[in-house]
């Protein structure tokens, strides 16, 4: 057998050396976390327009704070409107630095544009320098510039001052306000920033993957303790502790199907539309073993399966009145979050095999209206650890209660729980709380009467994979399935609204009933997708389609897909990959990519008939191991992305040594799309998580 080198194995110690370097992004995000709005009204102090961070009142404080300055200058006064305006723009939380705590002035560039920085030339100015000596002399009422002001707690100095009372040249002023436009950083030259336009990379001639498995499975999660070991869970109710093979070794995923880590069969509802949804490890697993699965169950079942339900008076709901959805009772099956240990098994959580399922916290529990639409995954945010839940609106056609929109409803949001944090029997019922859990103070609607207070953003249908990217934390990306037209991936921001049901994707949406009322496009700001495809492009015959999220890549087994989101159909057999252009834009164009299999496949692939396509039937997820190698759980089995040489796919970015025998190229066929009869869905009802439609 020939040995073939890539890059990936040249370029290792480069890779683990970049790992030290502090990766940021500039993001459009606004100082209060929130993502940018387009303006619905012409601002009239700050010339901003477009995608901004502010309206109308925003713009009307600013103007008051200016005006308390009195500023006699007119060019100093000039500079002073425009730094106090950088609040508006689409980039404000990257310019004020709000990570380190709110800084009262933008970061002010200082020194020409770094080779590798996306922000327009228009930053090579030495904004810094100018603000200096056009402003050093000059008196200002509450000033911004004293060194006071520079951590979170700044106060503003009212009386009149200098710049040169604080600090003694343009040299230190500099130090402290200034910065550089580098490294997906940005900096304020006085208006609003613009990203330069790089040329688009064509998109990668194909994807290549290998067999190594023949289970299926909804959730793939890396082992906490960094070691080439996954958790794999199946939709009814098993959860299994693998060993990942190294790449081109010939071994597949070793597991022990009869010895999961964990079984909870016997305490779920396993369904085409229920089971195991969601799994996810405490931050510090290795330490206390704490971890979460998310499932349904059925109270007519469980005598544990007892929650309050979605459909209640607060939402001006009465499941009285909903009737039966095939045969089922409104609040019959709810959707649950459980804390388990693996500390009762092993002295060091890391090495435990096995859990003990009586050892659990009931975490959260919820009744559901019907019988779809309840999303169910679950995952840590990687910077503030705190649990995410993503949950859809419920079912029934077009959300006819409107849960997506009500702030009520927990339904069609994405929730967001300290688990730390428990709280005491009182508080849960004052808040009102679904289980043992607190609220973050810093979510979205925490100190709002009229809305729940674990909801971190809405407006959506079903929440289907989400995912954080692993060098950009900020970008929190959820693929939402779509009702009759269009599939959607949407970048998650605090307090985001995606839409549903007034938008289905990017055009408005008409239900067909809505006893719960409708809410209006003047009344919300909705934030559109940034990927997403037509129900029509991918299955005209059927006209069915569900996305299925997937992640950045980061692996160095394929360098051409680097930095590209990776997302799939379920039915259809097809895959995106969008890149983001202008780099920290939160501009994305996607394109379908053709996929085979390798050759040398540990498991060998089966096909669709007259095509080179593997036969993958459904895409249900993606998995991410430690190695950042990424995985396709298909209904017929696991599949990891590998080297695009193995089937003959160019990457000018791969260094290959060509040894031995390639596989015959993939004909066009192969980025055909896969089209299932939807008579031949019955056949994996019971394995396939339809409630994706």
């Amino acid at each position: 057998m020939g040995v073939r080198i890539t890059m990936a194995d040249t370029l290792f110690i480069g890779f683990l050396i970049l790992l030290l370097v502090r990766v940021s992004s500039a993001l459009p995000l606004c100082t209060d976390s929130r993502a940018p709005l387009t303006s619905k009204a012409s601002l009239s102090f700050c010339p901003y327009n477009g995608t901004i961070c502010c309206n109308t009142k925003h713009d009307s404080d600013l103007q008051k704070q200016f005006e308390s300055m009195n500023v006699s200058d007119p060019s100093c006064a000039s500079l002073l409107k425009q730094i106090l305006c950088a609040k508006c723009d689409q980039f404000s939380a990257e310019l004020f630095d709000i990570k380190s705590g709110a800084r009262p002035i933008p970061v002010l560039c200082n020194s020409t544009v770094l080779m590798n920085s996306s922000q327009s030339n228009e930053a090579a100015q030495n904004y810094c320098s100018k603000l200096w000596r056009t402003c050093e002399n000059i008196s200002v009422w509450n000033s911004p510039f004293a060194p006071s002001l520079q951590g979170p707690r700044a106060t503003v100095n009212s009386t009149p001052s200098k710049i040169t009372d604080f600090w003694q040249s343009e040299k230190d002023f500099c130090n402290a306000f200034g910065g550089a436009s580098s490294d997906g950083h940005v900096c304020f030259e006085g208006g609003q920033i613009s990203l330069n336009m790089t040329q688009a990379e064509p998109p990668p001639q194909g994807l290549c993957v290998e067999k190594i498995g023949n289970g299926s499975y909804l959730n793939m999660v890396a082992h906490p303790d960094g070691s080439n070991r996954v958790f794999v869970s199946s939709q009814d109710g098993k959860i299994w502790l693998a060993t990942v093979p190294k790449v081109r070794s010939g071994s597949t995923l070793e597991l022990d199907v009869s010895s999961p880590f964990l079984d909870i069969s016997d305490i779920l509802h396993f369904d085409a539309q229920f089971g195991l949804m969601g799994l996810a490890f405490h931050p510090n697993f290795v330490n206390n073993g704490r971890f979460f699965v998310s499932f349904n169950c059925d109270k007519t079942q469980w005598s544990g399966c007892v929650g309050r339900c979605s459909c209640n008076s607060d939402v001006n709901c009465d499941p009285t009145k909903l009737g039966s959805d095939g045969g089922s009772a409104p609040c019959q099956y709810h959707s649950v979050i459980v804390e388990y240990t693996a500390n009762g098994t092993s002295t060091t959580p890391s090495q435990a095999t096995t859990a003990n399922p009586s050892e659990m916290r009931r975490i959260f529990t919820m009744g559901l209206p019907y019988t779809s639409h309840h999303g169910g995954q679950i995952l840590f945010g990687p910077e503030d650890g705190y649990l995410y839940f993503m949950m859809g609106d419920g079912g029934n056609r077009g959300d006819p209660f409107n849960f997506a929109q009500n702030k009520m409803s927990l339904l069609g949001k994405i929730m967001r729980l300290d688990v730390d944090k428990m709280p005491s029997a009182t508080e849960i019922d004052d808040l009102r709380l679904w289980g043992n859990y607190s609220i973050p103070k810093d979510n979205p609607f925490s100190q709002d009467n009229k809305s729940q207070p674990e909801i971190w953003a809405l407006g959506l249908r079903n929440p289907w994979r989400c995912s954080f990217d692993l060098e950009r934390p900020s970008y929190f990306v959820c693929a939402d399935v779509g009702q009759e037209f269009y599939e959607e991936v949407d970048l998650i921001t605090k307090g985001g609204n995606y839409g549903w049901r007034v938008y289905e994707g990017y055009g408005l949406f008409t239900p067909i009933w809505s006893p719960g009322g409708n809410t209006s496009t003047r009344s919300i700001n909705a934030i559109f997708p940034v990927m997403g495809y037509n129900h029509s492009a991918v299955n005209i015959h059927e006209g069915s389609a569900s996305i299925i999220g997937g992640y950045f890549y980061r692996s160095t087994s394929d360098p051409c897909m680097n930095g590209r989101y990776l997302y799939a159909d379920l039915y259809a057999g097809a895959l995106w990959a969008g890149l983001e252009n202008p780099t920290d834009s939160g501009n994305f164009n996607s394109a379908l990519i053709p996929f085979n299999c390798a050759s040398d496949s540990p498991i060998p692939c089966t096909y669709v008939p007259a095509s080179t396509l593997p036969a993958l039937n459904y895409i249900f997820s993606f998995g991410e191991d430690n190695s950042k190698d990424l995985y396709l759980l298909a209904a017929n089995g696991v599949y990891r992305v590998v080297a695009p040489s193995r089937c003959n796919y160019t990457c000018s970015k791969e260094v290959v040594t060509p040894v031995g025998s390639l596989a015959p190229s993939p004909s066009p066929s192969s980025a055909h799309l896969l089209f299932v009869p939807l008579k031949k869905l019955c056949l994996l009802l019971l394995v396939s998580p339809l409630l994706l439609w």
